[in-house]
């Protein structure tokens, strides 16, 4: 929207324009956004749960014997951000990790308690039972995809928010070989995934669509169907303050004719006009994007990885704070993370899903810490010497 930006692009057609907005005036930028106390809360919880996670996955990767030592955990503890310690920081959520005691190896082990194990097997089923649903996100991943080619460090990225099961690469990628393909890249021990079929797919219909034809069917609607032909959801945090002027910007770009995320782009223009339909373009591919993830939220530095693959030539970071009646930007927990508005309400999803469900599960116990833990009949369950978790804590 910034016509600045516009104007550069006309008239330096040969040079990126991401270089316009310095790294200062871009984290003014992010500063000066208008917060959502809504999602802010929310952040303020999954920043602790994205920590819990890290530690549960190291837990989980010995299938045999689910445990991992705090000597372990302790030397990992600075790039885990466990600032005060790997035994302060398991002591604080008691409903999801049990310390013990090993006699036989001399030192204290972590384990997941029964509620946290049950909630992880939840998740581990939902996504069983969602598989065909995975490979549909991963041809959709591909399709947006310029070249029908994706790196599959990327998709690694975002395995989790996608709802990928652990071993996508056998379970998904290898048992759909007439689907999908994994290639050797040019950058040696790097695969990229291949679209077998790299026909356009005229099947697939974007989320943002599938609305618009929502819309257009209901009685009360209001907004004018040339208006809502090519429209995106709008919603606002309720301390933004809405200008005349940015309503109308608002509403000339909603007008705006665009390509959507499946279609193929016949040729770049560089005039405003083509400037502004490639931003559409961009805002349509993120929308997908973010619509195929399980929770609809994404990090910012994991959708930068697929950019250059979806022929986005625009800051993203930039793009989600231009429009902020889509996305929603929060810098909670040291990381930019993203949320698809329209998607939430109260801090909620307004459509759940299986694996969602079993996330908040465990949201709910980060969350509880180590409330209702001591309630007169139970005791807790670190069975051993304190002392010694202390010593293990501060052994790295």
């Amino acid at each position: 929207m910034r016509t600045h930006i516009v104007n550069f692009i006309i008239k330096h057609p040969g040079q990126s324009f991401m270089a316009v907005r310095s790294k200062t005036s871009s984290s003014h930028y992010v500063a000066s956004r208008a917060r959502d106390p809504v999602f802010e809360k929310l952040m303020d919880k999954y920043k602790h749960l994205v920590k819990v996670i890290a530690v549960q996955d190291l837990i989980l990767a010995n299938p045999k014997n689910p445990c991992v030592s705090l000597d372990f955990l302790s030397r990992l503890s600075q790039r885990l951000h466990l600032n005060r310690g790997a035994a302060a920081f398991l002591r604080k959520y008691p409903h999801i990790f049990h310390i013990f005691y090993d006699p036989t190896k001399s030192q204290p082990f972590c384990k997941l308690t029964d509620a946290a194990m049950e909630i992880s097997c939840q998740e581990a089923e939902a996504i069983t039972v969602s598989l065909p649903g995975v490979v549909d996100r991963l041809l959709r991943l591909l399709s947006m995809s310029t070249s029908k080619i994706l790196p599959l460090r990327a998709i690694f990225k975002v395995w989790r928010e996608l709802g990928l099961p652990d071993d996508f690469e056998e379970s998904v990628i290898a048992r759909n070989s007439h689907l999908f393909r994994l290639c050797d890249a040019h950058e040696p021990n790097t695969h990229v995934l291949k679209l077998v079929d790299a026909s356009p797919r005229d099947r697939f219909m974007a989320s943002v669509e599938n609305w618009r034809v929502m819309e257009c069917c209901k009685q009360d609607c209001s907004v004018e169907r040339v208006e809502m032909r090519y429209s995106f959801k709008h919603g606002y945090p309720p301390c933004m303050k809405l200008s005349k002027n940015f309503r109308a910007k608002v509403k000339e770009w909603q007008r705006l004719p665009y390509v959507g995320p499946y279609e193929e782009i016949l040729e770049k223009k560089r005039s405003k006009a083509g400037v502004m339909a490639l931003e559409k373009r961009a805002v349509a591919i993120v929308h997908e994007f973010l619509s195929l993830t399980v929770e609809k939220m994404v990090e910012v530095e994991k959708i930068s990885q697929f950019r250059k693959w979806f022929g986005i030539e625009l800051n993203i970071r930039d793009l989600f704070l231009d429009h902020p009646g889509i996305f929603y930007l929060s810098t909670k927990g040291k990381r930019h993370t993203i949320f698809l508005r329209e998607a939430y309400e109260r801090g909620c999803l307004i459509e759940p899903n299986p694996i969602y469900d079993a996330r908040r599960k465990l949201l709910d116990l980060v969350v509880l810490g180590s409330r209702d833990w001591f309630n007169g009949e139970s005791k807790p369950r670190h069975n051993f010497n304190c002392k010694e978790a202390d010593v293990a804590g501060r052994g790295h």
